[in-house]
């Protein structure tokens, strides 16, 4: 990041001149801030050369109605030189991260994606949901997944296939007897010992061998142990054997996509009547894991490159958890600032990262599989916009409102006999859920199932933060 020397300031006040500022503006790379008469960020950019890029803002013609728009705002104009493209991208993504921009695209999702964790457990090792891959107490990561659901139906399948726990280590080491989960034979009860250290590790190995996508060769060994323990006589756990080939080849029948290995993350974009639709496919280890859509929000014309480019620097550096960084990022076209961004992703993996457009075969077909959902998606959502709008006009005509409104906030009181009482608030705008704004107030100080003071309470406190700015 830029150090003291690399840094430098320059703004203006009154009138914007921006002949006197672009005349002593750097050519070298960095951050620019562009500021309103309020004071407010308006729009944070990097650029490979200050004085260029500023300058391209401040033509006579050729300016793209919405960008004229944000130029007529422009109260000042600060600058941050660092020390190489690199640096900018990262600067920049921190500080759209930090300030919100409203000029900017703004990802609504922040969430980190979740995982599935084996733990480090030496004998028994168990199988969880995580959200959030960190270093912390060892074990095991499997993902990212595109969803809390792609997970639990992953989990539902482990579970029923090959029995590993996934209670807690407290839960674990505190049981005298087998849980549900031994009854309904989806758990071989490692708590109490009704299976050996040996054979639970073997379910391990199968259950890691299956989320790497080695199916194939899971089949093999289970087959083998059929037939070993079959000769043996142990005919009940030759009968496990058989459920579980049983179950594993119904997976495969059901999984619609499977090719060649690698991890990947397949960009595509599409737009159309002011609204920009990106969807991101994971793949790991050759698997489609499922699909994520994101409608981010922008104010500028930008080409598709310019979208992507700016898309890919948020998901990967700006959110609170940095995302896992796949090998390959396919994308459907030549992003903006292409190689600055695959060195800037490399440097955070710790390997070679491409951004590649012009693929074959397999992942050809991802790419093509993307840039129909990306397209499908759009059109889903532009008519539910439709629908939410038609909504608020009817809403407006019911409440006789001078204005159709674009926001609403609602309430509701729940608790338990009167006791941990919450105020919930859910928050819609044109577009339907706005779920990044949601809010619980945990009520206290009430008299117990009084809803009307837990209600003025939530109210109080919501739009006193609201007022303050929160």
């Amino acid at each position: 990041m830029p150090t003291a020397s690399d840094s430098a300031t320059q703004s203006t006040s009154g009138e914007f001149d921006s002949k006197s500022f672009l005349k002593q503006l750097t050519e070298r790379p960095g951050v620019y801030r562009m500021y309103d008469a309020a004071g407010t960020v308006l729009y944070v950019g990097k650029a490979r050369n200050l004085k260029k890029r500023v300058s391209s803002y401040f033509r006579k013609t050729g300016l793209a109605p919405k960008t004229a728009a944000l130029v007529d705002k422009i109260e000042s104009i600060e600058v941050t030189v660092t020390g190489s493209e690199t640096e900018a991208l990262l600067l920049e993504q921190n500080l759209i991260k930090s300030l919100r921009p409203p000029y900017n695209i703004l990802l609504r999702d922040d969430k980190s994606y979740p995982y599935i964790y084996l733990s480090s457990h030496s004998d028994y090792p168990s199988l969880t949901f995580r959200r959030g891959r960190t270093k912390k107490g060892g074990g095991t990561w499997f993902g990212p997944f595109p969803s809390s659901g792609a997970v639990k139906e992953s989990l539902n399948v482990l579970q029923k296939i090959f029995r590993i726990r996934s209670c807690s280590e407290s839960y674990f080491r505190n049981r005298t007897r087998p849980c549900l989960q031994y009854q309904i034979n989806r758990c071989t009860a490692p708590c109490v010992g009704y299976i050996s250290p040996e054979d639970y590790l073997q379910d391990i190995r199968h259950a890691t061998m299956f989320l790497e996508g080695k199916n194939p060769a899971i089949l093999e060994d289970l087959m083998t142990n059929m037939e070993q323990a079959s000769a043996s006589l142990e005919f009940e756990k030759a009968a496990a054997y058989r459920d579980q080939i049983t179950h594993l080849r119904h997976v495969q029948e059901q999984q619609a996509i499977e090719g060649e290995g690698g991890d990947a993350d397949v960009v595509a974009i599409a737009q159309d009547a002011g609204v920009v639709c990106i969807v991101v496919i994971i793949v790991r280890g050759g698997r489609v894991l499922g699909t994520k859509d994101y409608f981010p929000r922008y104010s500028l014309e930008q080409s598709e490159g310019e979208l992507l480019g700016a898309f890919l620097g948020q998901y990967y550096f700006g959110g609170n958890t940095r995302r896992e960084i796949p090998r390959d990022i396919l994308v459907p076209a030549q992003v903006d600032e292409q190689e600055t961004l695959a060195r800037a992703l490399s440097d955070a993996a710790g390997r070679e990262t491409r951004i590649r457009s012009n693929v074959r075969g397999e992942r050809r077909r991802w790419l093509e599989l993307a840039m129909t959902n990306a397209s499908q998606t759009l059109l889903s959502h532009l008519a539910s916009k439709e629908t939410v709008y038609r909504r608020l006009l009817a809403l407006r005509d019911l409440l006789e409102l001078a204005e159709t409104p674009s926001r609403m906030e609602c309430f509701d009181i729940s608790h338990s006999h009167g006791e941990n009482t919450v105020a919930s608030c859910v928050v819609f705008d044109e577009n339907g859920p706005l779920k990044s704004d949601y809010r619980l107030y945990n009520i206290e100080g009430v008299t117990a199932g009084d809803d009307y003071a837990a209600m003025r309470q939530g109210l109080t406190r919501r739009y006193r933060r609201v007022g303050d700015g929160a």
